[in-house]
């Protein structure tokens, strides 16, 4: 489908499953390269990246485990700017090392709010992987270890992302039509 229509808003198709899928293997790669020997806690931050930590995981050739922490910021098409912690994280983490698996970070508030709770926790490190940033959006300064791609700063659905929690299912990513 090139185009859709999600409530009120129509968006256009902007990556295409086949794109998306060849980010995740670069990022799998270079995670198998690098963590092979950590036996990491992969966090993965619901409910965005779902569809990503999945995908990931299967490209994954090294023992790791699991988890999920569900923090939200979104309503609308837009941040609110405020983090909410709505699940959080039952794991001992002390010591390990953990890699936060997030869908997309635009202004970075809810990976650095979910970073600086898990540093609390005396991990012996914690890296981030995200399938899209959206570097014109990002307010904080952030290391992300894995990146899957940039992209503009634009109102996206799909692919786990959503618009009033309608288009999570969709295989694709779309950008909202202005």
């Amino acid at each position: 489908m090139k185009r859709i229509k999600l409530l009120d808003k129509e968006f256009e198709l902007s990556i295409p499953f086949e794109t998306i899928d060849k980010a995740i293997e670069g990022i799998a790669q270079k995670m198998n390269e690098e963590l092979a020997d950590k036996d990491p806690l992969m966090i993965c931050v619901l409910n965005g990246s779902f569809m990503f930590a999945a995908d990931l995981m299967k490209k994954l050739n090294f023992p790791c485990e699991i988890s999920f922490v569900k923090l939200s910021s979104y309503q609308g098409t837009s941040s609110t700017g405020k983090v909410k912690e709505l699940i959080g994280l039952n794991e001992n983490i002390e010591g390990r090392c953990v890699v936060v698996l997030e869908d997309i970070i635009d202004t970075g508030f809810t990976i650095e709010k979910i970073q600086k709770q898990l540093e609390g926790y005396q991990p012996s490190e914690v890296k981030i992987a995200t399938m899209l940033y959206k570097p014109e959006a990002c307010k904080v300064d952030l290391t992300i270890d894995y990146k899957g791609m940039d992209i503009p700063n634009d109102f996206i659905v799909g692919y786990g992302l959503d618009y009033d929690g309608h288009g999570r299912n969709l295989a694709n990513i779309y950008t909202v039509v202005k």
